[in-house]
């Protein structure tokens, strides 16, 4: 996909601290919930089922997921389309997203919190 790919971090300067602190916020955990879904996801509020969130607030969560090197976002025109660092993640810290992901999904679902 052709596109700007906004800045974020390089691999080997991902900090654990920093990917843990940027998932410690309810929001932000379900966003990367949403990522490991899918291979990239647009940015709209409704398909995020963040929609009872301002668009500047979620803005805000996927800026700080992408400065903590957890995911990258791509700009084509107006439009802009998020992706999970997985492969980046997995090469950097062998096992966290799976362990992370198993955590979340016994975790209870009550969809991300405002």
């Amino acid at each position: 996909m052709d596109g700007e790919l906004l800045p974020q971090p390089d691999v080997q300067d991902i900090e654990l601290v920093k990917v843990l602190q940027a998932l410690g916020d309810p929001v932000r955990l379900h966003l990367f919930r949403v990522f490991a879904e899918s291979v990239q996801c647009d940015c709209s509020v409704e398909r995020l089922n963040v929609s009872h969130l301002h668009k500047s607030t979620v803005s805000h969560h996927m800026r700080v997921l992408r400065e903590a090197g957890v995911s990258s976002t791509r700009v084509v025109g107006r439009n802009r389309h998020m992706m999970l660092r997985r492969a980046d993640l997995d090469a950097r810290f062998p096992g966290l997203v799976d362990t992370l992901l198993a955590a979340v999904a016994e975790l209870p679902e009550r969809g991300p919190e405002g």
